[in-house]
């Protein structure tokens, strides 16, 4: 069975979502969301990412971070994955709750359900890249096996 997700207020999976309300500490800093913490990442060292760190919701850090007027850092296409991966990570490891829920989808696919976003989702023809399910994936099974790794260090 594939898990497809989309909206942060879904139950069980909308804490997968990017705008799920689930605070994460990254760089020193603590960010109110993962898409908090993604969408600063693009002008890191700059006045706008601490602004879009102090936006009020997920969906204005979005569109602060999405503003063609702002100066994204040169590195961004070949970081974004990266930048990702940490802060989807420092999300489930701050949180006992989601990280079960993530953990219980066992070896199931997860799928970003949308049809706007061919990168991050499954795009609207199903055939996207889905890299926000693949590093949810990947976080699942880092996990796991720290999961599995602490149990020998007890003791």
């Amino acid at each position: 069975m594939t898990i497809y997700f989309y909206g942060a207020d879904e139950v069980p999976y909308g804490c997968f979502s990017n705008f799920s309300a689930h605070d994460l500490e990254l760089d020193g800093q603590v960010w109110p969301t993962s898409e908090h913490y993604f969408q600063a990442q693009k002008f890191i060292g700059t006045r706008h990412a601490d602004l879009i760190r102090r936006a009020r919701t997920p969906l204005r850090a979005a569109e602060l971070g999405r503003d063609p007027s702002r100066p994204l850092r040169r590195d961004w296409e070949r970081v974004k994955d990266d930048v990702m991966r940490r802060a989807v990570a420092a999300k489930f490891r701050a949180h006992a709750d989601i990280r079960g829920i993530l953990l219980s989808t066992a070896d199931e696919e997860i799928v970003e359900n949308t049809g706007t976003d061919h990168y991050w989702g499954r795009g609207r023809t199903g055939t996207g890249k889905n890299m926000l399910g693949r590093i949810l994936m990947r976080t699942r099974r880092q996990l796991r096996a720290e999961t599995r790794g602490s149990h020998h260090q007890l003791g």
